[in-house]
Parts: structure tokens; sequence; C-alpha cells
């Protein structure tokens, strides 16, 4: 079992920053595939970006160049750095963990499509005004 907490949401001004971490408690060592999802209601879950434990990376389209997803393996930490902000950013975002290694993970969050994870946060809300 994997425990997952984000931290980090809140309420920024377009153009703004911020930064969301997750910290993941468990079975962490058998991890190799670490994720963020968005989500707004009525709409499915989009992957944002995502990391394997080779530190091989991805990102939805619509957010390269300006988000980053980066890990402390020592703190067992994954982070989203998010800058530019947009209003269309606006969602609840979420982490996620896998077993097995980025190589379909990515193929999906290139698309920004839905990758289910083995397992999931709950979720921190970010909200981007104009």
């Amino acid at each position: 079992q994997v425990q997952l907490v984000e931290f980090g949401g809140g309420s920024v001004q377009a153009g703004g920053s911020l930064t969301l971490s997750c910290e993941a408690s468990g079975d962490t060592d058998s991890v190799h595939c670490m994720g963020w999802f968005r989500q707004t209601p009525g709409k499915e879950r989009e992957a944002v970006a995502a990391i394997g434990s080779d530190g091989t990376t991805s990102y939805k389209e619509a957010v390269k160049g300006r988000f980053t997803i980066s890990q402390d393996n020592g703190k067992n930490t994954l982070y989203l750095q998010m800058n530019s902000l947009k209003p269309e950013d606006t969602a609840m975002y979420h982490c996620a963990a896998d077993y097995l290694s980025c190589s379909l993970a990515h193929v999906v969050t290139m698309k920004g499509g839905y990758y289910n994870y083995n397992y999931w946060g709950q979720g921190t809300r970010v909200t981007v005004s104009s």
C-alpha cells in the first residue's frame, strides 16, 4: 500500500506561480512511476505530468514549458512547480503512484489522457483568477 497526501494548492492570479507537493508513505520502494492529474467538475481526470524512477518526464502539451515535475527520493516527495498559471489551469490536482514503469504513463500523459495509477491522493485545489 502507498499513501499519498498533497499540499500547496491555493488561489493565485493569472501569471502567478504555485508549487504543489505530494508526500508518499508506505511501500514507496516499489513505486516506479508517479504523476500529477487534474480534474474539474463534469470532466474526466487528465494527466498533467509524470516522472519515472529513471528520471524520465512527460507533460501534457498545454502545460509544457510552464510546469515542472520533480521528485526528492530521499524525502519521498513529488513536486509540481507551476508557473505562468492561466485560468484554465483551475482544477483539483491529484498525485498518483504506480508500481509499473512510466512507459505507458508517459504516452498517455503527453496526450492529456487518463492513466489508471495504482494509488491516488485526495487532491489539492488550485484556483487561478483572471
